[in-house]
């Protein structure tokens, strides 16, 4: 039988011919995963070997991850702030820095006891879940126009025993009555150009829905429509934050400011990219 390390060797040098993003570092990952193991036990146990049930398993996510399929999707899961999220082909995989969504939220929303808050594609439920364990008192309601987003926001809330938000089908502010209104909405929205689709990385261009990335020809029609779109349906000194394009917020700003939004400003992410809008009413 082969011992882990020669294992994880050929494995890391296959990932890396088919231009696998670190592959040593994912196959290490998968390898912990195949064997029910933390990563760093792995160092404890080179000279292992490893049965053909265990190479079955280990060479099959290899398999998968050489045609660039989320490690996300293979493990069945993902890490977003104090969440485990069931992580599959239904909803975009969480990036880290949409985690960041809720220190701007913690920064703008307004003091109130019970806050409404408003996730709108809300994807796995990343951020509406958040919102309902960081923020004890808030109502909060989380809107997709996929079912099976729904469904994948049910069984995260569940995986980790939390309060079910409002879930809601529909296209942006449709299903809701016209004179329903939040405290805050909070969104991050398809934001990618048809043209720029080609040039991302397989992980996100052949797996993502392509729903939850393509925004329009230019990808700031999306975001463009939900800024207007939100302001008359926010309380008095209410927010909209949205995750955008790094290279929209100028166009965003300007617009807003035309539309009568009281108060713009952006927000970076861990690249000093401006990754969000604040719009306060």
């Amino acid at each position: 039988m082969p011992q882990l390390l020669e294992v994880l060797t050929k494995a890391s040098s296959h990932l890396k011919e088919k231009g696998v993003p670190n592959p040593r570092l994912d196959a290490e990952l998968l390898l912990a995963h195949a064997l029910g193991l933390k990563r760093l036990d792995l160092y404890l146990q080179f000279d292992r070997p490893l049965a053909e049930t265990e190479l079955e398993v280990y060479r099959d996510f290899i398999r998968r991850r050489s045609r660039r399929e989320p490690l996300q999707h293979i493990e069945g899961e993902v890490a977003f702030r104090e969440l485990k999220l069931k992580s599959d082909r239904r909803a975009l995989v969480p990036r880290p820095e949409t985690e960041l969504i809720l220190d701007v939220l913690k920064k703008h929303l307004p003091s109130i006891v019970r806050p409404r808050i408003l996730d709108i594609g809300t994807g796995t439920g990343a951020i509406a879940l958040s919102i309902i364990r960081e923020f004890q008192n808030a109502e909060v309601c989380a809107s997709d126009i996929s079912p099976p987003c729904l469904e994948l926001t049910r069984e995260n809330a569940r995986l980790n025993e939390l309060v079910e938000p409002e879930l809601v089908l529909g296209n942006l502010f449709e299903p809701f009555a016209r004179e329903r209104r939040w405290h805050a909405i909070v969104s991050n929205p398809p934001y990618i150009g048809e043209n720029e689709i080609a040039s991302l990385e397989p992980e996100v261009r052949d797996f993502d829905p392509r729903n939850a990335l393509v925004g329009g020809a230019q990808g700031w029609e999306l975001p463009l429509i939900l800024l207007e779109l939100a302001l008359s349906r926010l309380e008095e000194s209410g927010i909209l934050i949205m995750e955008i394009g790094p290279s929209q917020y100028e166009l965003l700003k300007a617009r807003a400011f035309e539309l009568g939004w009281n108060h713009t400003e952006s927000f970076q992410d861990y690249q000093q990219n401006q990754r969000f809008i604040v719009l306060k009413k």
